[in-house]
């Protein structure tokens, strides 16, 4: 039986499309509407989805590093958090999606540069991540 928190993470990962816009933290090419993504990176702080969403003041570089990584071994769905707030849904490029939770595990409480395809629809931003290595903050 799936959890609440898986069951979320599917809906939203159900309805992402085509990124098409420019959102400060990342650098992309440009595509046409119609692609399958835009290749692009995303820097920002890997931890769970819950705070940033019920706290407004969790920021990428205002966040207890404790309750992040109590939220990802309980586990709550890990994002990418830009500096300018915007969350990044990490997705497999394959179909059906495959979990990215083993590979994100390392980095919750950490900045990273992530490289891939980005995506948006109707808000929700994800990135089907090639690589991704820690930064310096």
């Amino acid at each position: 039986m799936k959890s609440l928190s898986q069951i979320s993470l599917l809906a939203v990962l159900s309805v992402i499309p085509v990124w098409s816009g420019h959102t400060a933290g990342q650098n992309q090419t440009s595509a046409d509407s119609d692609s399958e993504g835009v290749k692009g990176s995303v820097e920002g702080l890997v931890r769970d989805i819950a705070c940033p969403i019920q706290n407004k003041k969790a920021t990428a570089s205002e966040f207890n590093l404790d309750c992040a990584l109590q939220c990802a071994r309980k586990g709550s769905p890990l994002i990418i958090q830009a500096s300018d707030g915007t969350l990044y849904i990490p997705i497999s490029d394959s179909m059906p999606d495959v979990s990215q939770r083993e590979r994100l595990m390392p980095f919750v409480g950490k900045h990273v540069k992530a490289d891939g395809l980005l995506y948006e629809r109707a808000g929700t931003h994800a990135i089907a991540i090639k690589e991704i290595q820690a930064v310096e903050k």
